[in-house]
């Protein structure tokens, strides 16, 4: 058992998915009489995440796109990411429709397993075990259910200020792990 390769894992997965970054946007969509139940959505997001860790490569393969070509438009999905966290603009667009259910779509997706989680099991398996993936991404998803079980304490908790500030820390941080992902597999 690789211990550092599992929080590196961890780490890179727990920027990407970005629940912290996220939480304005659940708040939002609670108060806008969305029901978002978190079993639900931590199990459809898991369910995507897993199908995608052991048959991703498998679908890559069948349209002939290799690993490395992959983890590099993963870095470019990534960076973009990351430049709309810092910078505060719209690059990617999610359309849902409001009220309803909505702990499979938009939160299981594309919200937690969406483009750039997809992309980052795939790119990190370029780089990491299988196992030390799978912990990652179970540990990430323990967290992502306790933050959705938990929306309504964390609204009356968290200001606006400091959901902003982890935002920004967490989208510098995807900018660097994009360049390292863009540097490895050229």
């Amino acid at each position: 058992m690789n211990i550092t390769a599992i929080l590196s894992v961890t780490l890179i997965l727990f920027s990407v998915i970005d629940i912290i970054g996220s939480l304005p946007v659940l708040i939002n969509m609670k108060r806008e009489g969305l029901k978002i139940r978190a079993g639900v959505a931590t199990f459809s997001a898991a369910s995507i995440m897993l199908l995608f860790l052991f048959f991703g490569a498998t679908l890559l393969g069948l349209f002939g796109i290799s690993v490395a070509s992959f983890a590099l438009a993963g870095a470019l999905i990534i960076f973009f990411i990351g430049l709309e966290m810092i910078l505060g603009i719209r690059i990617f667009r999610d359309h849902h429709d409001d009220g309803g259910e909505g702990s499979i779509i938009p939160i299981a997706f594309p919200l937690i397993a969406g483009a750039g989680t997809l992309t980052t099991i795939i790119s990190l398996k370029a780089e990491f075990d299988n196992y030390s993936i799978l912990a990652g991404i179970v540990i990430n998803l323990v967290f992502v259910f306790i933050i959705l079980n938990s929306l309504n304490w964390i609204s009356n908790k968290i200001s606006p200020q400091v959901s902003a500030t982890l935002r920004k820390v967490f989208g510098i941080i995807l900018l660097a792990i994009a360049i390292q992902m863009i540097k490895d597999n050229l």
